[in-house]
């Protein structure tokens, strides 16, 4: 049989020499699936924005309601400076990304803003009701075609209009339309290590930084950041690579696992070290103890000091003693509830910086139990009160503003500063007591030995005394045993092998499939940029992490943070529209084939740069059937290159809505 023919699950187990079943237990636990069917088709294609509401100042003011019509392929904004060409772009994000990406300035005007897209295939209508630049109701609808929603802000049962998500707030809104977006382009969340112990789950306003193209002076070739390792993960995604989710979390879950054993072992190695340190503190004591009780046999008579002043000191030395034991006692404990206290302040201000959640709940309580039925809150429940913005209590999700972070943080390093500040004072008063305790013990023994010299005849007790000591020293020190052997999670060790496994095997399988795509890729690349102007640019070769070196004029290759902004952001797209073709031609789901571009000639040096990136892709975006929004203030340049139907513009200084 075929090597690519065998299950996945076989294909593990054989390499981490362990049964199917144990493949098949361990993914189930951690809740990681084995498979991932084929992506369904992803398509974005945008039809009418309407935006309307009140405009206030004095350019222009007054009540508005403007319909924009998207045609196919690309589509020119075009307008004076500051008369709104970037803001539907953003109303466009406002709508299909939940939350803007940067909310304009002329939000306040907003009324009512109301959006027709197809998502997948199918016709979708979002209608947002705004006030205060916050949304205060909003409905998703799905219809039987793109007309049929032009003039419905509402469900229609007898045309066949339901709704798919309704929304009160912004933030609920943001919540469920990414939500949606996930389910109808087929996308699974992008899940990475966080702090070795921990994941971080990135979703829908991700992938739409590869929509909606940042600047050219950004590092990043896909989206919008680059920090753990997203551009590949998006890469990979869009080309549909088998099992690239699977991966994903496998490599996740085996980072956690690893993580965690590897915690265990440094609390082991700190549990055995505080056991070695009383344990020598006790025989210590003991040596001490055993040499007081030899030197009471050795002593000799003729020592002519009263008795009775002799015991009376020696009583209250031992007085003395017990009382700064016990002081030292209370600083020893009140050091560590300090010392607890200034972690607890470290973390909680780490915490507030990185954030909002944490900043939200910064004055609330900070309960170690449920204040119905004193269970303990687990640690995955405070996990997740950090990363999905759920109370660790009652599991709602966490809500209100951040308005004023850095006066959270502030309080929250001060309370660091103060708690730090407390910690030293109680390790001072701490170290004090231990020099007075030893000075008192000191003066304690040379008493007793004063008193064992004062009269040979209580030598007996004294020696009764010294005996006893002894031997409660030696019986504490035998129910101080060293710790017994670190006992490993069987059913961990043995998932963390299966998921090390497992990611060898996907990576092979990732390897073999991403051959001839690849080389696709990098034809494609190539051959675009040379046509949107690099005319030197010789070969490209890109990697499932996104790296994108770039040969050009017969020099050394690039990598592509060193190209210029103008290169980077013809290279941005002509990434797009490769993983659109080789998409075609493999047959497999990739780019939703909607980009958003603002101001593209701000990135060039000459405005032949630019007519040549526009013509070209304009017709690129024909043949591939992408659909391209632009903004610009150059009127000529956008009627050189483009037909009227593809033009929306607003002319002498007027503006686009």
């Amino acid at each position: 049989m075929d090597r690519d023919d065998v299950l996945l699950e076989t294909r593990i187990a054989e390499r981490a020499a362990v049964s199917v079943e144990d493949v098949r237990d361990a993914f189930a636990a951690h809740g990681v699936p084995l498979v991932t069917p084929p992506a369904r088709s992803r398509t974005l294609r945008l039809h009418r924005l309407r935006i309307a509401g009140q405009r206030t100042g004095s350019v222009y003011p007054g009540p508005f309601d403007t319909s924009l019509r998207f045609s196919e392929g690309l589509t020119g904004l075009v307008a004076s400076n500051l008369r709104g060409k970037t803001s539907v772009l953003e109303l466009v994000t406002w709508c299909l990304r939940g939350s803007p990406r940067d909310l304009m300035a002329e939000a306040h005007w907003l009324r009512e803003v109301d959006l027709d897209v197809e998502i997948a295939g199918q016709a979708v209508g979002i209608r947002l009701d705004l006030a205060e630049e916050e949304i205060t109701s909003a409905v998703v609808l799905a219809g039987p075609a793109i007309e049929a929603l032009e003039l419905v802000r509402a469900p229609d049962a007898d045309h066949e209009i339901i709704p798919l998500l309704r929304a009160l707030s912004s933030a609920s809104f943001a919540e469920q339309m990414q939500a949606l977006m996930m389910d109808r382009l087929d996308l699974h969340p992008l899940v990475n290590s966080y702090k070795q112990t921990g994941t971080q789950t990135h979703g829908w306003p991700v992938y739409f930084g590869a929509v909606y193209l940042p600047a050219g002076r950004d590092k990043a070739l896909l989206g919008e950041h680059t920090m753990s390792g997203l551009p590949g993960r998006l890469l990979q995604v869009f080309l549909d690579l088998p099992s690239a989710a699977a991966l994903t979390r496998v490599k996740t879950a085996a980072d956690v696992l690893a993580a965690r054993h590897k915690a265990a072992q440094a609390a082991d190695t700190e549990a055995r070290g505080k056991r070695d340190e009383e344990r020598h503190r006790i025989a210590k004591n003991l040596e001490r103890a055993q040499e007081r009780l030899s030197a009471i046999a050795d002593t000799e008579g003729g020592w002519e000091e009263s008795l009775p002043e002799v015991a009376s000191h020696v009583v209250q030395l031992a007085r003395a003693v017990a009382d700064t034991h016990e002081t030292w006692d209370e600083l020893m404990q009140a050091h560590r509830r300090a010392r607890a206290q200034r972690q607890h302040d470290a973390k909680l201000a780490n915490d507030v910086i990185e954030s909002a959640t944490a900043r939200q709940l910064f004055h609330g309580l900070d309960p170690t139990a449920c204040p119905r039925c004193d269970q303990v809150i687990a640690a995955d429940r405070r996990r997740q009160e950090r990363e999905a913005q759920s109370c660790a209590v009652c599991s709602r999700p966490v809500t209100g503003d951040d308005n004023l972070p850095e006066e959270v943080i502030a309080e929250a390093r001060q309370r660091l500063r103060d708690s730090t500040a407390a910690e030293k004072m109680a390790k001072d008063a701490l170290e004090a007591a231990e020099v007075e305790l030893d000075r008192l013990s000191g003066e304690l023994t040379w008493a007793q030995a004063r008193l064992r010299r004062a009269e040979s005849a209580v030598q007996a007790p004294a020696r009764l005394i010294a005996r006893e000591e002894v031997l409660r020293l030696e019986g504490a020190l035998s129910v101080f045993p060293e710790l017994p052997a670190l006992v490993i999670d069987a059913d961990e060790t043995k998932a963390l092998k299966v998921f090390r496994a497992a990611a060898k095997v996907l990576e092979k399988d990732h390897e073999v499939a991403a051959q001839a795509l690849f080389a696709d890729l990098n034809r494609e690349i190539a051959q675009l940029g040379r046509r949107f102007g690099i005319d030197a640019l010789e070969s490209v070769k890109i990697d499932r992490a996104a790296h994108l070196d770039i040969t050009k004029g017969g020099g050394r290759t690039k990598p592509f943070g060193a190209q210029s902004p103008g290169e980077r952001l013809r290279l941005r797209i002509a990434v797009v529209i490769a993983l659109l073709r080789v998409g075609a031609a493999h047959a497999v789901s990739t780019h939703p084939g909607l980009l958003l571009i603002d101001s593209p000639k701000a990135e060039e040096v000459q405005d032949l740069d630019i007519r040549r990136l526009l013509g070209e892709l304009a017709q690129l975006a024909s043949e591939n059937h992408l659909q391209v929004l632009i903004t610009t203030r150059d009127f000529d340049l956008v009627h050189d290159v483009l037909p009227a139907e593809n033009i929306i513009e607003a002319r002498d200084g007027k503006p686009l809505w």
